[in-house]
């Protein structure tokens, strides 16, 4: 197998083209310039879905956390790779949230993954590494988008990856509030999830606003509102200095078919079928 290119390769890509992502989520709203930067985010090649894994999460009473979601992906998936290092962090220099809780990558395109990235993993220890994520605070967000392809030139229906970010040096994350129509709708909340306000417990102290990365919460009458267009990645539930916002999943079931759906759809990645009653 003949791999892609290695780890100083990527690194090296990833500085480069840094400030010109940057730019373009930046410039995505500007007259004009939004439709010359539209096809380098359109929909579908630059997708991304929050999973939120450290917040408990209301009704029905027997799911305790969203991560337990992204475990029964994972150990529905059996090509699986860790990266070392967290790509965005390590360019940014940062030391908290910990650079050496990369990404997961799934799928056969992962054969073609240089070693040194990082290695193969077993369920296991992608389990063991998805709860570091969670203690460091980071969120899940399970991203088909065509720099990833690109970058360790694999082909693009043949991988997915899991991204653990934090907010202020995620690629996916950053410079997204003022975005033009082209980053319009790329962060897709998972059906069946929805953020609540407790009208009662908002104080409108505003925590929650600076806290969206998608600027899809807004106060009227002092009272937070949540977008249309929000992610459902949790963090203003983290936040909230008055506990008065809250993550509601329906369904455990139909959330984890549709996300398993979703990925069915837009890439080739094999997911075994779960047995019933398991």
């Amino acid at each position: 197998m003949q791999y892609g290119p290695g780890r100083n390769f990527v690194r090296l890509a990833v500085r480069l083209a840094w400030p010109f992502i940057r730019a373009g989520k930046r410039l995505s709203n500007f007259p004009f310039l939004k439709w010359l930067i539209y096809p380098f985010f359109i929909r579908p090649y630059n997708e991304v879905s929050s999973i939120p894994l450290n917040i408990e999460v209301q009704r029905p009473e027997n799911i305790a956390m969203p991560r337990r979601v992204v475990k029964r992906l994972l150990a529905n998936v059996d090509e699986l790779f860790i990266f070392d290092e967290c790509i965005c962090r390590r360019h940014n220099k940062v030391s908290s949230p910990p650079q050496d809780i990369g990404c997961m990558a799934l799928g056969p395109a992962i054969r073609r993954i240089h070693p040194s990235h990082g290695r193969r993993a077993t369920q296991e220890e992608a389990f063991r590494h998805v709860d570091r994520a969670t203690e460091a605070g980071l969120i899940a967000n399970v991203a088909h988008v065509w720099i990833d392809p690109v970058a360790f030139q694999t082909r693009f229906h043949d991988l997915m990856f899991i991204c653990y970010c934090d907010d202020t040096n995620c690629l996916y994350r950053t410079h997204m509030k003022n975005r033009g129509p082209s980053l319009q709708g790329a962060c897709q909340r998972l059906p069946g999830l929805s953020v609540r306000v407790n009208e009662d417990a908002c104080q409108g102290c505003g925590t929650c606003v600076e806290q969206c990365f998608l600027g899809e919460i807004a106060l009227i009458h002092e009272k937070a509102v949540i977008g249309d267009s929000c992610a459902g990645c949790g963090r203003c539930v983290e936040r909230c200095p008055h506990q008065a916002i809250s993550l509601e999943i329906e369904n455990e079931e139909a959330l984890y078919d549709d996300l398993v759906r979703w990925i069915r759809g837009v890439s080739n990645l094999p997911i075994q079928c779960e047995e019933k009653g398991r």
